[in-house]
């Protein structure tokens, strides 16, 4: 497997690990302690404190493909409740006990986690910052001491690296969120519906991205990829997986793998859970689908 496919492949397999945050069950009211009502006003808060009290044109250039007008919402007085250290903190006993509800005592302290842990840290810890404002903010907290707590905070790192690097990959492209988003649903790896409504873009907004899009060649009707918008939407994915892959480089060829097999089991065991819903708003596949050789 070259790095690219690897990359991808570790993506598929610690992103559900890390979305517990998205899909637990008390989500919406696990940040409503310190003044964060509702799923989105908990989701932006608690994904960007990491970065501290930015202002909200920061979270709205590092999360890319939601609509300016939600963020400045969500955001408008998230750090007039809370102190970011206080809403990451909440972020992280959110994943704990989601991951043990989901996960049960044995397999959270199996080798398997252990091993996944010591691996997927290793690889985090060796991720570049430079050019990568949200993984910065992350990699400056302080690590978790439980094993379970380690892979999760790794995975987010992972995570995040990979995903400054996407919204690098769509500039690189001139592809803005809105059109992004037209793009993963005419993909086929969302839905219009659920594009539209998770990430708030108007009617009129999205169909003027559809018009940007069909006047480049790449879309027929908004609803699939001309081969011209295949072949960008394929140079975007293999730039995002190229980008994402040098910390794989701190791992040797069996930890790779190995670290690729114990997340796969390990997220599986979430998806079991009901830890994601399919389709979903991030394009992620179900791992269980997959087939042996991806």
């Amino acid at each position: 497997m070259d790095k690219a496919r690897l990359a991808r492949a570790l993506w598929r397999a610690t992103e559900p690990y890390h979305a517990v945050v998205y899909f637990a069950p008390d989500v919406k009211s696990a940040f409503e302690h310190l003044g964060l009502r509702g799923f989105w006003r908990g989701y932006f808060a608690s994904r960007a404190a990491p970065m501290g009290p930015v202002p909200a044109e920061v979270v709205i250039a590092t999360f890319y493909n939601f609509h300016p007008d939600m963020v400045r919402w969500a955001m408008s007085e998230a750090w007039r409740h809370a102190d970011p250290a206080e809403i990451t903190d909440a972020r992280v006993r959110l994943a704990d006990r989601t991951l043990r509800d989901w996960l049960g005592d044995e397999r959270i302290a199996s080798p398997r986690i252990e091993e996944a842990a010591v691996l997927a840290r290793r690889a985090a810890e060796a991720a570049s910052p430079l050019g990568r404002p949200l993984f910065a903010g992350y990699a400056a907290l302080d690590w978790p001491d439980e094993p379970h707590l380690v892979l999760w905070h790794a995975a987010t790192l992972l995570r995040e690296h990979r995903g400054d690097g996407h919204v690098s990959a769509l500039v690189g492209e001139q592809v803005d969120g809105c059109e992004a988003n037209v793009m993963t649903a005419a993909a086929g790896a969302s839905t219009v519906e659920l594009q539209r409504s998770s990430r708030q873009w108007l009617d009129d907004e999205w169909d003027a991205a559809v018009e940007r899009l069909r006047r480049r060649g790449w879309v027929e009707d908004g609803t699939s990829l001309k081969p011209a918008g295949a072949a960008a939407k394929q140079r975007i994915e293999l730039r995002t997986d190229d980008l994402a892959a040098p910390p794989l480089a701190a791992l040797d060829e069996s930890e790779q793998h190995r670290l690729v097999a114990h997340t796969t089991e390990i997220s599986r065991a979430v998806l079991d859970a009901g830890g994601v819903t399919f389709p979903n708003p991030i394009g992620l596949p179900d791992l269980r689908e997959q087939a042996s050789s991806d």
